[in-house]
């Protein structure tokens, strides 16, 4: 499966962005889909994942009720709705792909997106 993700910016603090994340293949529903962010000097870390039918979610408490992750498997395509965003939060988003996991691990997804930037201001 390849991905392509999309939607980062520049917002203020306390702003909302979505991004999205297009998949191409057609078994696309069987991959549990993440997004994962670093940060300028961090390692690579989990924020969100949804399973392949969009029955499971999982966050980081970080972002905890504060983003979203949907997805619409009809269009091969997964968001993540971010709201009320802080600067702790500006980074590179990827998305990712996996069958196996481990669901919170960045070493758990064989497939990658390049990456969308997302800065917040304040």
């Amino acid at each position: 499966v390849q991905l392509q993700a999309s939607g980062g910016g520049l917002v203020q603090a306390g702003g909302s962005l979505r991004l999205s994340c297009a998949a191409s293949g057609r078994t696309f529903s069987r991959y549990l889909v993440a997004w994962l962010r670093q940060a300028p000097g961090k390692e690579r870390e989990f924020v969100a994942a949804i399973t392949g039918t969009g029955g499971s979610t999982y966050y980081d408490d970080s972002v905890k009720g504060r983003f979203t992750i949907s997805r619409d498997n009809a269009n091969n395509a997964v968001y993540l709705q971010m709201n009320n965003l802080n600067l702790e939060d500006t980074a590179v988003y990827y998305c990712a792909a996996t069958i196996r996991g481990p669901v919170r691990s960045k070493n758990g997804y064989d497939y990658w997106g390049q990456g969308t930037q997302v800065t917040v201001s304040s």
